[in-house]
């Protein structure tokens, strides 16, 4: 099992989330977050002053899925929140040992 955590920007949740459900995806975690990476945020000019803006507003997307559906989760996130601009994101892949669904005790692939 992995666990995929994408950090993508906040106008493409819905293509993400369209994308991931048309493949068969059944649940994911999404939380709103700041950050920045090589382009160190950006420069903006309110009422005649400049100020520098470090971080940005970014989603951050997890989705604990089976080995095999691995490749065709990382297609989905990369073509959908493409927008061929910096700042798109990334995406890491992490390994699940276990995984425990507390309502009914399931564990491993049928608690996903």
């Amino acid at each position: 099992m992995k666990l995929v955590s994408a950090i993508i920007k906040p106008f493409k949740l819905d293509d993400v989330r369209q994308a991931l459900s048309e493949i068969g995806v059944q649940g994911m975690t999404v939380t709103e977050t700041k950050g920045f990476g090589r382009q160190k945020g950006h420069t903006e000019l309110y009422r005649g002053a400049e100020y520098v803006i470090d971080f940005l507003p970014k989603i951050k997307i997890e989705v604990a899925i089976d080995d095999d559906q691995l490749d065709a989760v990382i297609e989905a996130i990369s073509k959908s929140a493409n927008t061929q601009k910096i700042g798109d994101g990334k995406i890491f892949v992490y390994e699940l040992n276990q995984v425990v669904r507390i309502r009914t005790g399931e564990t491993g692939s049928s608690a996903i």
